[in-house]
Protein backbone atom coordinates (compact mmCIF):
# COMPACT_ATOMS: atom_id res chain seq x y z
CA UNK A 1 0.00 0.00 0.00
CA UNK A 2 1.08 3.72 -1.01
CA UNK A 3 1.35 6.03 1.73
CA UNK A 4 1.88 9.63 1.49
CA UNK A 5 3.83 11.15 4.38
CA UNK A 6 3.76 14.74 5.96
CA UNK A 7 6.90 16.11 7.62
CA UNK A 8 7.95 19.18 9.17
CA UNK A 9 10.54 21.05 8.24
CA UNK A 10 12.30 22.91 10.70
CA UNK A 11 14.87 25.69 10.40
CA UNK A 12 16.85 27.54 12.86
CA UNK A 13 15.67 30.95 11.68
CA UNK A 14 12.19 30.40 11.20
CA UNK A 15 9.47 32.92 11.72
CA UNK A 16 7.27 29.86 12.93
CA UNK A 17 9.15 27.34 15.72
CA UNK A 18 8.27 23.95 15.79
CA UNK A 19 6.75 23.14 18.92
CA UNK A 20 3.89 21.09 20.27
CA UNK A 21 1.28 23.93 20.16
CA UNK A 22 -1.61 23.70 18.48
CA UNK A 23 -1.88 27.15 17.42
CA UNK A 24 2.17 26.68 16.26
CA UNK A 25 2.48 27.19 12.48
CA UNK A 26 4.57 24.26 10.79
CA UNK A 27 6.35 24.37 7.45
CA UNK A 28 5.19 20.46 5.90
CA UNK A 29 6.55 19.31 3.15
CA UNK A 30 4.56 16.97 1.52
CA UNK A 31 5.83 13.66 0.10
CA UNK A 32 3.54 13.05 -3.35
CA UNK A 33 5.28 10.04 -4.14
CA UNK A 34 2.63 7.93 -3.30
CA UNK A 35 0.01 6.26 -6.28
CA UNK A 36 -3.17 6.07 -4.93
CA UNK A 37 -3.33 7.28 -1.57
CA UNK A 38 -4.79 10.57 -0.24
CA UNK A 39 -4.09 12.43 2.91
CA UNK A 40 -6.36 15.57 4.43
CA UNK A 41 -4.47 18.59 5.73
CA UNK A 42 -5.48 21.77 5.31
CA UNK A 43 -7.68 20.17 2.42
CA UNK A 44 -7.71 17.46 0.17
CA UNK A 45 -3.69 17.04 -2.00
CA UNK A 46 -3.66 14.90 -4.71
CA UNK A 47 -0.58 12.73 -4.73
CA UNK A 48 1.27 12.66 -8.16
CA UNK A 49 4.88 10.64 -9.02
CA UNK A 50 5.85 13.40 -12.09
CA UNK A 51 9.39 15.09 -10.83
CA UNK A 52 9.51 17.13 -13.81
CA UNK A 53 9.37 20.96 -12.13
CA UNK A 54 12.39 23.23 -13.70
CA UNK A 55 13.31 25.62 -11.30
CA UNK A 56 13.98 29.46 -12.57
CA UNK A 57 15.29 32.46 -10.26
CA UNK A 58 14.78 35.79 -11.40
CA UNK A 59 16.82 38.24 -9.27
CA UNK A 60 16.68 42.27 -8.92
CA UNK A 61 16.15 44.97 -6.49
CA UNK A 62 12.58 46.27 -5.60
CA UNK A 63 10.68 48.13 -8.45
CA UNK A 64 12.87 46.92 -11.12
CA UNK A 65 10.42 44.91 -12.92
CA UNK A 66 9.86 41.83 -11.79
CA UNK A 67 6.29 41.81 -11.79
CA UNK A 68 6.14 42.49 -15.38
CA UNK A 69 8.54 40.39 -16.52
CA UNK A 70 6.57 37.41 -14.83
CA UNK A 71 3.05 38.66 -16.15
CA UNK A 72 5.33 38.48 -20.04
CA UNK A 73 6.45 34.50 -19.12
CA UNK A 74 3.43 33.28 -17.64
CA UNK A 75 1.64 34.65 -20.95
CA UNK A 76 4.19 32.76 -22.99
CA UNK A 77 3.07 30.00 -21.62
CA UNK A 78 -0.49 30.40 -22.00
CA UNK A 79 -3.05 31.52 -19.42
CA UNK A 80 -3.19 33.97 -16.53
CA UNK A 81 -1.02 34.28 -13.84
CA UNK A 82 -3.73 34.97 -10.32
CA UNK A 83 -3.36 34.16 -6.73
CA UNK A 84 -4.24 31.26 -5.22
CA UNK A 85 -8.09 30.47 -5.34
CA UNK A 86 -9.64 30.58 -1.83
CA UNK A 87 -6.41 31.52 0.18
CA UNK A 88 -4.86 34.97 1.43
CA UNK A 89 -6.17 37.68 -0.41
CA UNK A 90 -2.29 38.57 0.77
CA UNK A 91 -0.71 36.16 -0.95
CA UNK A 92 2.38 36.76 -3.18
CA UNK A 93 2.14 33.89 -4.92
CA UNK A 94 0.87 33.81 -8.90
CA UNK A 95 0.05 30.45 -10.20
CA UNK A 96 -1.24 29.58 -13.67
CA UNK A 97 -1.85 26.21 -15.32
CA UNK A 98 1.91 25.68 -16.26
CA UNK A 99 3.64 27.87 -13.75
CA UNK A 100 3.95 29.19 -9.96
CA UNK A 101 6.09 32.09 -9.08
CA UNK A 102 6.92 32.52 -5.45
CA UNK A 103 8.05 35.52 -4.17
CA UNK A 104 11.14 34.97 -1.97
CA UNK A 105 10.43 37.97 0.13
CA UNK A 106 7.99 35.34 1.74
CA UNK A 107 11.31 34.02 3.91
CA UNK A 108 11.59 36.80 5.47
CA UNK A 109 12.81 35.26 8.98
CA UNK A 110 12.16 39.10 10.57
CA UNK A 111 8.58 40.87 10.27
CA UNK A 112 8.94 44.47 9.20
CA UNK A 113 9.09 45.67 13.60
CA UNK A 114 11.69 42.83 13.66
CA UNK A 115 13.63 44.21 11.19
CA UNK A 116 13.48 47.80 12.58
CA UNK A 117 14.34 46.37 15.82
CA UNK A 118 17.05 44.77 14.99
CA UNK A 119 18.46 47.78 12.56
CA UNK A 120 18.34 45.53 8.91
CA UNK A 121 16.91 45.97 6.06
CA UNK A 122 15.13 43.18 4.00
CA UNK A 123 18.04 42.74 2.04
CA UNK A 124 20.70 41.55 4.93
CA UNK A 125 21.00 37.68 4.83
CA UNK A 126 20.49 37.91 8.61
CA UNK A 127 16.72 38.56 7.82
CA UNK A 128 16.22 36.15 5.58
CA UNK A 129 15.46 32.10 6.25
CA UNK A 130 17.94 30.22 3.70
CA UNK A 131 17.82 27.18 4.87
CA UNK A 132 13.84 26.52 4.94
CA UNK A 133 14.47 28.43 1.25
CA UNK A 134 16.37 26.10 0.09
CA UNK A 135 14.28 22.99 1.91
CA UNK A 136 10.96 24.17 0.34
CA UNK A 137 12.48 24.63 -3.33
CA UNK A 138 14.41 21.12 -3.25
CA UNK A 139 10.97 20.07 -1.99
CA UNK A 140 9.43 21.74 -5.23
CA UNK A 141 11.94 20.20 -7.74
CA UNK A 142 11.84 16.80 -6.35
CA UNK A 143 7.86 16.75 -6.78
CA UNK A 144 6.68 17.23 -3.10
CA UNK A 145 3.97 20.00 -2.18
CA UNK A 146 5.06 22.65 0.94
CA UNK A 147 3.78 25.16 3.51
CA UNK A 148 5.12 28.35 2.13
CA UNK A 149 5.07 31.29 4.66
CA UNK A 150 3.81 34.16 3.80
CA UNK A 151 5.03 37.74 4.21
CA UNK A 152 2.42 40.44 4.23
CA UNK A 153 3.67 43.59 2.35
CA UNK A 154 0.60 45.38 3.44
CA UNK A 155 0.50 44.68 7.48
CA UNK A 156 4.53 43.97 7.30
CA UNK A 157 3.95 41.07 9.38
CA UNK A 158 4.42 37.32 8.71
CA UNK A 159 0.94 35.24 7.90
CA UNK A 160 0.16 31.56 8.55
CA UNK A 161 1.95 29.94 5.52
CA UNK A 162 -0.24 28.53 2.10
CA UNK A 163 -0.03 25.14 0.43
CA UNK A 164 1.89 25.10 -2.83
CA UNK A 165 1.72 22.05 -4.85
CA UNK A 166 4.72 21.39 -7.45
CA UNK A 167 4.19 23.11 -10.83
CA UNK A 168 5.43 22.14 -14.24
CA UNK A 169 7.68 25.58 -13.77
CA UNK A 170 8.75 27.28 -10.34
CA UNK A 171 9.97 30.82 -10.91
CA UNK A 172 11.78 31.92 -7.78
CA UNK A 173 12.10 35.61 -8.04
CA UNK A 174 13.31 38.74 -5.49
CA UNK A 175 16.30 39.57 -4.03
CA UNK A 176 17.79 36.65 -3.08
CA UNK A 177 17.68 33.83 -5.63
CA UNK A 178 20.84 33.34 -6.54
CA UNK A 179 22.57 34.40 -3.01
CA UNK A 180 22.43 31.08 -1.28
CA UNK A 181 24.85 28.32 -2.77
CA UNK A 182 22.49 25.33 -2.40
CA UNK A 183 19.27 27.59 -3.86
CA UNK A 184 21.30 28.63 -7.12
CA UNK A 185 22.43 24.72 -7.68
CA UNK A 186 18.88 24.22 -7.88
CA UNK A 187 18.18 26.42 -10.72
CA UNK A 188 17.31 25.49 -13.62
CA UNK A 189 18.10 28.75 -14.99
CA UNK A 190 18.52 32.72 -13.57
CA UNK A 191 18.39 36.13 -14.60
CA UNK A 192 19.16 38.93 -13.06
CA UNK A 193 17.53 42.68 -13.88
CA UNK A 194 19.95 45.05 -13.71
CA UNK A 195 18.76 48.80 -13.50
CA UNK A 196 21.36 51.40 -13.58
CA UNK A 197 21.19 53.59 -10.61
CA UNK A 198 19.75 56.69 -12.75
CA UNK A 199 16.70 54.59 -14.18
CA UNK A 200 15.85 52.97 -11.31
CA UNK A 201 15.69 56.24 -9.32
CA UNK A 202 13.18 57.52 -12.05
CA UNK A 203 10.98 54.24 -11.73
CA UNK A 204 11.12 54.80 -8.12
CA UNK A 205 9.91 58.09 -7.99
CA UNK A 206 7.17 57.04 -10.40
CA UNK A 207 6.17 53.85 -8.79
CA UNK A 208 6.36 55.13 -5.41
CA UNK A 209 4.79 58.25 -5.70
CA UNK A 210 2.56 57.90 -8.39
CA UNK A 211 1.18 54.80 -7.10
CA UNK A 212 1.66 54.38 -3.30
CA UNK A 213 1.74 58.30 -2.05
CA UNK A 214 5.57 58.41 -0.84
CA UNK A 215 7.30 62.09 -1.28
CA UNK A 216 10.16 62.72 -3.16
CA UNK A 217 12.43 62.57 0.38
CA UNK A 218 11.38 59.48 1.87
CA UNK A 219 12.09 57.80 -2.12
CA UNK A 220 15.78 58.73 -2.00
CA UNK A 221 16.07 58.04 1.70
CA UNK A 222 14.71 54.49 1.00
CA UNK A 223 17.29 54.39 -1.83
CA UNK A 224 20.18 55.51 -0.10
CA UNK A 225 19.34 53.43 3.22
CA UNK A 226 19.19 50.27 0.50
CA UNK A 227 22.13 51.31 -1.23
CA UNK A 228 24.83 49.56 0.68
CA UNK A 229 23.38 46.23 1.56
CA UNK A 230 22.14 45.99 -2.19
CA UNK A 231 25.78 46.30 -3.38
CA UNK A 232 27.17 43.70 -0.55
CA UNK A 233 24.09 41.62 -1.32
CA UNK A 234 22.15 41.98 -4.34
CA UNK A 235 24.25 43.19 -7.17
CA UNK A 236 27.07 40.72 -6.56
CA UNK A 237 24.36 37.58 -7.56
CA UNK A 238 24.46 39.04 -11.56
CA UNK A 239 28.02 36.93 -11.81
CA UNK A 240 26.04 34.08 -11.37
CA UNK A 241 23.00 34.63 -13.69
CA UNK A 242 22.95 32.90 -17.10
CA UNK A 243 20.98 36.20 -18.66
CA UNK A 244 20.88 39.31 -17.66
CA UNK A 245 19.38 42.53 -18.62
CA UNK A 246 20.91 45.95 -18.28
CA UNK A 247 18.92 48.98 -18.16
CA UNK A 248 20.70 52.00 -18.89
CA UNK A 249 20.15 55.63 -20.08
CA UNK A 250 20.22 56.49 -23.85
CA UNK A 251 23.71 57.31 -25.54
CA UNK A 252 21.44 59.06 -28.50
CA UNK A 253 20.63 61.81 -26.86
CA UNK A 254 23.25 63.62 -25.10
CA UNK A 255 23.54 64.64 -21.63
CA UNK A 256 19.90 63.19 -21.35
CA UNK A 257 18.45 63.00 -17.93
CA UNK A 258 15.05 62.61 -17.96
CA UNK A 259 14.92 58.53 -17.97
CA UNK A 260 12.50 58.41 -20.94
CA UNK A 261 14.39 56.94 -23.39
CA UNK A 262 16.22 53.52 -22.64
CA UNK A 263 19.56 51.71 -23.84
CA UNK A 264 18.75 47.93 -22.96
CA UNK A 265 21.69 45.29 -22.82
CA UNK A 266 20.89 41.16 -22.87
CA UNK A 267 23.76 39.85 -21.73
CA UNK A 268 23.67 36.43 -22.70
CA UNK A 269 26.50 33.51 -21.32
CA UNK A 270 27.58 31.02 -23.49
CA UNK A 271 27.76 27.15 -22.62
CA UNK A 272 24.62 27.14 -20.72
CA UNK A 273 23.08 23.25 -21.08
CA UNK A 274 19.30 23.61 -23.14
CA UNK A 275 20.42 27.58 -23.93
CA UNK A 276 21.64 29.26 -27.36
CA UNK A 277 22.23 32.68 -27.48
CA UNK A 278 20.15 35.16 -29.55
CA UNK A 279 22.33 36.88 -32.27
CA UNK A 280 21.82 39.14 -35.02
CA UNK A 281 22.55 38.69 -38.45
CA UNK A 282 25.52 36.58 -38.51
CA UNK A 283 26.38 34.81 -35.37
CA UNK A 284 29.99 35.04 -33.38
CA UNK A 285 30.27 38.83 -35.40
CA UNK A 286 30.08 42.12 -34.47
CA UNK A 287 27.44 44.12 -35.49
CA UNK A 288 25.89 48.16 -35.69
CA UNK A 289 22.76 48.65 -37.30
CA UNK A 290 20.31 51.56 -37.14
CA UNK A 291 17.10 50.19 -38.82
CA UNK A 292 15.57 53.48 -39.06
CA UNK A 293 14.16 54.62 -42.44
CA UNK A 294 10.87 52.91 -44.65
CA UNK A 295 10.47 49.50 -42.83
CA UNK A 296 10.60 50.90 -39.43
CA UNK A 297 8.72 53.99 -38.21
CA UNK A 298 11.28 55.94 -35.72
CA UNK A 299 10.56 59.40 -34.05
CA UNK A 300 13.96 61.54 -32.69
CA UNK A 301 16.35 60.12 -30.90
CA UNK A 302 15.45 56.73 -33.46
CA UNK A 303 16.48 53.28 -32.94
CA UNK A 304 20.17 52.10 -32.71
CA UNK A 305 21.01 47.85 -32.40
CA UNK A 306 24.33 46.27 -30.94
CA UNK A 307 25.18 42.62 -31.29
CA UNK A 308 28.65 41.01 -30.81
CA UNK A 309 30.92 38.65 -28.05
CA UNK A 310 32.27 40.00 -25.17
CA UNK A 311 33.24 38.88 -20.88
CA UNK A 312 31.00 39.48 -18.35
CA UNK A 313 32.94 38.52 -14.51
CA UNK A 314 35.35 36.18 -16.63
CA UNK A 315 32.69 34.30 -18.92
CA UNK A 316 32.10 34.39 -22.18
CA UNK A 317 29.05 36.19 -23.52
CA UNK A 318 27.04 37.19 -26.72
CA UNK A 319 25.69 41.00 -26.04
CA UNK A 320 22.33 41.88 -27.66
CA UNK A 321 21.69 46.05 -27.42
CA UNK A 322 18.96 48.42 -28.17
CA UNK A 323 19.02 51.73 -28.02
CA UNK A 324 15.75 54.13 -28.42
CA UNK A 325 12.20 52.91 -28.78
CA UNK A 326 9.92 51.70 -31.35
CA UNK A 327 6.49 54.11 -32.52
CA UNK A 328 4.55 51.15 -33.74
CA UNK A 329 5.18 47.86 -32.64
CA UNK A 330 3.46 45.85 -35.47
CA UNK A 331 6.49 47.02 -37.35
CA UNK A 332 8.75 45.70 -34.77
CA UNK A 333 8.33 42.21 -37.24
CA UNK A 334 10.88 43.83 -39.50
CA UNK A 335 13.51 44.01 -36.61
CA UNK A 336 12.22 40.13 -35.42
CA UNK A 337 13.13 39.49 -39.23
CA UNK A 338 16.71 39.69 -38.89
CA UNK A 339 17.34 38.12 -35.14
CA UNK A 340 18.10 34.17 -34.95
CA UNK A 341 17.68 32.02 -32.36
CA UNK A 342 15.08 33.03 -30.73
CA UNK A 343 13.16 29.75 -30.11
CA UNK A 344 9.95 31.37 -31.59
CA UNK A 345 7.08 28.74 -32.66
CA UNK A 346 6.23 30.48 -35.61
CA UNK A 347 7.28 33.46 -37.64
CA UNK A 348 6.65 36.76 -35.65
CA UNK A 349 5.74 34.91 -32.38
CA UNK A 350 7.94 38.14 -30.66
CA UNK A 351 5.85 40.65 -32.54
CA UNK A 352 2.43 38.71 -31.46
CA UNK A 353 3.70 38.39 -27.44
CA UNK A 354 4.92 42.76 -28.06
CA UNK A 355 1.56 43.17 -29.49
CA UNK A 356 -0.77 41.20 -27.04
CA UNK A 357 0.88 43.00 -23.94
CA UNK A 358 1.45 46.60 -25.74
CA UNK A 359 0.02 48.11 -22.57
CA UNK A 360 2.84 46.71 -20.02
CA UNK A 361 5.75 49.24 -19.12
CA UNK A 362 8.62 48.76 -21.74
CA UNK A 363 6.63 47.94 -24.20
CA UNK A 364 7.94 50.08 -26.57
CA UNK A 365 11.83 49.64 -26.12
CA UNK A 366 14.28 47.30 -24.94
CA UNK A 367 13.10 45.91 -22.06
CA UNK A 368 9.84 44.51 -22.96
CA UNK A 369 11.55 43.22 -26.24
CA UNK A 370 14.19 41.29 -24.27
CA UNK A 371 11.90 40.10 -21.59
CA UNK A 372 9.42 38.60 -23.97
CA UNK A 373 12.91 36.91 -25.83
CA UNK A 374 14.08 35.30 -22.52
CA UNK A 375 10.48 34.08 -21.88
CA UNK A 376 10.52 32.45 -25.25
CA UNK A 377 14.05 30.84 -24.57
CA UNK A 378 13.00 29.72 -21.40
CA UNK A 379 10.14 28.05 -22.82
CA UNK A 380 12.29 26.15 -25.01
CA UNK A 381 14.68 25.40 -22.08
CA UNK A 382 11.86 23.93 -20.20
CA UNK A 383 10.68 21.44 -23.55
CA UNK A 384 14.54 20.71 -23.94
CA UNK A 385 14.52 19.05 -20.04
CA UNK A 386 11.29 17.76 -19.98
CA UNK A 387 11.85 15.95 -23.57
CA UNK A 388 15.29 14.48 -21.76
CA UNK A 389 13.49 13.26 -19.16
CA UNK A 390 11.18 11.36 -20.86
CA UNK A 391 13.75 9.81 -23.21
CA UNK A 392 15.58 8.58 -19.87
CA UNK A 393 14.49 5.27 -18.70
CA UNK A 394 12.66 5.60 -14.99
CA UNK A 395 14.35 4.30 -12.84
CA UNK A 396 12.10 1.33 -10.43
CA UNK A 397 13.55 0.95 -6.18
CA UNK A 398 12.31 -2.07 -4.46
CA UNK A 399 10.99 -1.90 -1.23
Amino acid sequence: MAVCTAYTSPSLHSPYPISNSSKSHHHFILSTSCRSNRRKLRGEISCSSETNTVVIGLAADSGCGKSTFMRRLTSVFGGAAEPPKGGNPDSNTLISDTTTVICLDDYHSLDRTGRKEKGVTALDPKANDFDLMYQQVKALKEGKAVEKPIYNHVSGLLDPPELIKPPKILVIEGLHPMYDGRVRDLLDFSIYLDISNEVKFAWKIQRDMAERGHSLESIKASIEARKPDFDAYIDPQKQYADCVIEVLPTQLIPDDNEGKVLRVKLVMKEGVKYFSPVYLFDEGSTISWIPCGRKLTCSYPGIKFFYGPDSYFDHEVSVLEMDGQFDRLDELIYVESHLSSLSTKFYGEVTQQMLKHADFPGSNNGTGLFQTIVGLKIRDLFEQIITEKSATPAVVSKV
